[in-house]
Formats: structure tokens, sequence, C-alpha cells
């Protein structure tokens, strides 16, 4: 069994062909190809039993998957004190397994995994929604997944300007210089006149208010995993929404479910030309829940790229 680090995965996992392996995962899971249950999900406290273990300190999430020969199970843990701590809120571990026998192939770390599996997920969708001269991107949210969203925007639209938002304001500055975007003092102000805004935080109440939106924006809304999260308000949620699976949306997402917004199709229903993408100027909504077939894919690529790399 061999162990990938942070390091290995950054170093095996090429962007491109992870867009459009995720591309074919969506377009297969919409089509019944996959197996892929809903995720398990378990609040924990920080040392022994709490009496409200989810609001007190964290959540396990637990992800199973098979897309093909890759047979996936993820651990995350969700820690929004983390940040206090200088490491990560979402940590994550990965085992590769050989469906023919069951047996452990690779455990992988991942973080840096998850942040580009999550952040090309939403690029997936922007290359088949978004307004194909979208310059402008919003991102609120100034965590790894707002650095690799920057990075995976600029690979399907031809982003001039990022505006990055965070309740921390020396985070937004610290992650505008990352990136090469500028920090603003408010949510409002990251949103107002972008052409894709990605909010990729751990808001459990709206963050992003749908009268700020550009008509014919785009906006992947990716954190809120939870029935009674909320990052977009109702108005926002009015626009038409995409899910990147339709169960997972209207079981796990508090956007939804709270706003009681209709899921108009899944990604893969409209990259697999089964239902009919949006008109031109249609402001869309991408609901992701970070789905499992996107760690599964992901590893596979990483395990693959090692085998070749060894020779």
């Amino acid at each position: 069994m061999r162990f990938f680090s942070e390091a290995d995965v950054e170093a095996l996992l090429d962007p491109a062909s992870l867009l459009a392996a995720l591309e074919q995962a969506f377009i297969d899971l919409s089509e019944g190809r996959v197996n892929q249950p809903l995720r398990s999900v378990m609040g924990f406290s920080a040392s022994g039993l709490g009496t409200a273990p989810e609001a007190d300190h964290g959540l396990l999430f637990i992800k199973p998957a098979q897309v093909g020969n890759a047979l996936v199970t993820k651990l995350i843990t969700l820690v929004p004190s983390n940040a206090a701590r200088g490491i990560p809120s979402l940590l994550a571990t990965i085992v590769l397994m050989d469906p023919a026998s069951g047996r452990p192939l690779a455990v992988m770390e991942g973080a840096r995994l998850t942040a580009l599996r999550t952040a090309a997920a939403s690029a997936v969708a922007a290359k088949a929604l978004a307004a194909r001269r979208s310059l402008t991107l919003g991102i609120l949210g100034s965590g790894v997944l707002a650095r690799s969203h920057a990075q995976m925007m600029r690979l399907v639209r031809p982003i001039e300007t990022i505006k990055v938002w965070s309740p921390t304001s020396a985070h937004a500055r610290a992650c505008a210089i990352d990136i090469g975007g500028q920090a603003c003092d408010t949510a409002e102000e990251a949103v107002r006149g972008s052409d894709i805004v990605c909010t990729v935080t751990n808001a459990q109440t709206p963050v992003l208010l749908g009268r700020w939106l550009k008509p014919g924006a785009f906006v992947a809304a990716v954190g809120a995993p939870r029935p009674t999260w909320r990052e977009l308000d109702d108005e926002a949620m009015r626009n038409l929404v995409v899910a990147d699976q339709r169960e997972a949306a209207e079981k796990e997402s508090g956007d939804v479910i709270l706003s009681g917004a209709a899921i108009y199709a899944e990604i893969g229903e409209i990259l697999g030309g089964k239902l009919d993408r949006p008109t031109e100027g249609t402001t869309v909504i991408f609901k992701s829940l970070g789905l499992a077939i996107e760690d599964a894919v992901a590893a596979e690529l990483v395990f693959r790229a090692g085998k070749a790399k060894q020779g």
C-alpha cells in the first residue's frame, strides 16, 4: 500500500486532466453509472462526549464511492476553530481500494486533493454555465478553497480581476496577495459587478444577498453543507439552480431546503445533453455539495500518475 503526502498530490494531480475527468464523472452520475450513497455525518466535541457536539466543535464526514475501477472512502473533519490554530478548517484522508479484492492500494492526505477537486467541480460548471466573457471573479471566503477556485476558474474563463472578502480582513488581504486579487471591505463589494461569484465560507447564515448579483452572473455555492446552514439568501436562491447531485442538494443543502428552491438540473444532465443549457443572460446558482465521486476520480488520477512516475 502506498502513501501519498500533500506534496505528492500537488505534484501528481494535473488540473487539466482533473477537469476532463470530472466532467465525465458528472455525466456518469446523472446516467446512473456510478455507485455513491449519501455521506454520513457525525458531530464531535473537542474532548469526550458533549451535549451538543456539532455546535460545540466539529463534524466528521464519511464519503464512499465507486467510479469505474476507482473505489474510495474519504474521511473529512470540519473544525472551524482550526483557523485560530493556523491549520485548515477542513482536513481529509482518502483510502483507495482495489474493487476486485477490496484490498487498500493507497492512503492519501486529502487537503490539497479536496481543494483542487472542489474548485475543479465549480470550474466544470462555470465552463458550461457562465458567460464566456467572464472577466471578474468575486470570492467570499479566504481559505484554501478561495485559492484553488482562483486557480481553476482562470483555466476555464479569461478572468482579469479577482475580488476577495472575508469576515477577517487580514485573511482577505493575505489571500488577495496570494492569488493576485484585491481585498474588499464588504461581501457586497466583492459580489457587485462580478461575472462569477464563489462562496467558500464556513457561514451558517447568508453572506450573499441576491440583490447584489449582476444579471447573468454565475454563482458557485460551495459552503453550507448542512441542512440548517446557509450562504445564500432566498432572493439569490430564486434564480435558476443547478446541483452537482439533486438528491444530495435536496437532503443536505440548507440553501436549497430552507429557501424551498426548485432544482432545474444536475450539472451532469446538462453536460450530457439530457437538459438544455440555460439561455444566455440567466443568473445561475450552482449548488455544490462536494461529491465522493470527485474524490474517487482525483485519487485515481494521483495513483495512476504515481505508478507512471515509478516506471
